[in-house]
């Protein structure tokens, strides 16, 4: 009895462990199954993105995206606007809290996060994306990151200001115009009903340092970012007309131009008709709708800067690129890369991005003469007549553009700084970073 007895724990004993193992295994296999998603069976992507005029239409997109894909869950953080993405993705690395999807912004940031990098030239997307507007994530046969849009800034002038003070837009081609015409608007001012000429936000880094300095900077590099992020040094070729621009807007913007941010600049002073011009970008369109729809609509046209020699030329680029982290499971960089395929080539995803989103397209298969809003058209007109400035900002030393240019014309605004000592400056800290 004893025996049986003893041989019966035995047996007891190893079907326990029997158990113990094979559930080992279940688990290490589920856990393997979904890594990255929590064991839910799901896959979840961390999106962080830097657009916030198109939040709220990027989140109706994910919903919809969502309700297709339930094994698919999407979280997305959006830094931007006031505050500098840049400096926010990095934080997010540090931390340890990665993105899945991110954005970088040509050369510059590709070489900066090489490591964390998936090649996407298997996708839908890539394949699709217009002539040229791959050349800042490309290396060899492999394709880097997937293109925004396609943008363009210049002066947004609200056309009925315009029409009350005798001044057709059309004609400012050259600076002396321009600042004949906003010497006009400026001696009208109480009858025209506006606070000022300009509302110039000096406290935006990225305004000066990365849109206003690039428009007299890239003619310079022959319009190209693979020259000036190969340059080793910057000659400032048209130092003085941008300058000029810069005197130009600030003495003529609501004051005082450095506490004026990105906010009050298209909210509440544009929108609501209180300055006549702003140097914005068609990205603005959404804001500007959202506060008064019909003034979006029938009132807002967009004019180049004047550069001499490039007369009614548009800075005309790909702001950013979606990215995927290279660091996520399989199972993430799969679902990472359908998304992306599917908002960019789908027809909800097309129909949400060219009418939702109010982008123009970098993309084949879209249909053009669906861009409805005036500045987008603006852009896109000037880009199909090839009538452009490059967007080689995207191509200058990690943290030139804000960092150096933009805080030392914020400097000279200031009257901290003369103008030669921006310009040397500058000029040193580029050098300095390409030895």
């Amino acid at each position: 009895m004893g025996e049986r007895k003893f041989l019966s724990k035995i047996f007891l004993i190893v079907t326990f462990l029997t158990v113990i193992v094979i559930a080992g295994c279940s688990s290490s296999d589920d856990k393997t199954a979904s890594e990255g998603n929590g064991g839910s069976g799901k896959v979840t992507l961390d999106v962080f993105q830097y657009k916030v005029e198109f939040k709220e239409q990027f989140e109706n997109l994910i919903a919809k995206y969502q309700e297709e894909n339930p094994d698919v869950v999407i979280n997305v953080q959006t830094v931007g606007g006031g505050n500098s993405y840049a400096s926010a993705v990095k934080s997010q690395f540090s931390s340890g809290n990665e993105p899945d999807i991110f954005n970088v912004g040509g050369p510059t940031e590709v070489e900066e996060y090489h490591d964390y990098l998936t090649d996407l030239s298997d996708t839908a997307a890539a394949k699709a994306a217009l002539e040229g507007t791959l050349n800042g994530v490309t290396e060899g046969d492999k394709i880097l990151g997937l293109p925004y849009a396609q943008e363009g800034y210049g002066l947004i002038y609200n056309k009925e200001i315009f029409e009350k003070a005798g001044i057709n837009p059309d004609e400012l081609t050259t600076f002396d115009d321009l600042e004949s015409a906003i010497k006009t608007l400026d001696s009208k001012k109480d009858d025209l009903g506006i606070d000022a000429v300009f509302a110039f936000p000096a406290k935006e880094l990225w305004v000066m340092g990365n849109h206003l300095a690039n428009t007299y900077i890239a003619p310079e590099f022959d319009n190209d970012v693979t020259k000036a992020y190969e340059a080793k040094t910057v000659d400032f070729e048209y130092g003085d007309q941008m300058k000029r621009m810069l005197d130009l807007q600030s003495e003529y913007s609501v004051q005082p131009v450095l506490s004026l941010d990105y906010s009050q600049q298209v909210e509440q002073l544009f929108s609501l008709g209180k300055v006549a011009i702003i140097q914005q970008g068609n990205w603005v369109y959404p804001t500007i709708e959202q506060m008064d729809s019909e003034f979006a609509k029938n009132n807002i046209g967009m004019i180049p800067m004047p550069v001499e020699g490039l007369e009614g030329h548009l800075p005309v680029g790909v702001p950013q690129y979606w990215v995927v982290n290279n660091n996520s499971s399989d199972e993430e960089i799969q679902a990472a890369k359908d998304f992306l395929d599917w908002m960019y080539t789908s027809d909800e995803g097309k129909e949400m991005v060219l009418n939702e989103f109010k982008f123009i397209p970098a993309y084949e298969g879209y249909d053009t003469e669906q861009i409805a809003d005036p500045l987008s058209k603006a852009v896109y007109s000037y880009a199909e007549q090839g009538k452009t400035i490059g967007w080689t900002f995207l191509g200058t030393p990690v943290g030139w553009n804000e960092d150096v240019i933009g805080v030392y014309f914020q400097r000279y605004l200031s009257g901290d700084m003369d103008w030669n000592g921006v310009l040397e400056q500058a000029k040193e800290e580029w050098e300095k970073d390409r030895k």
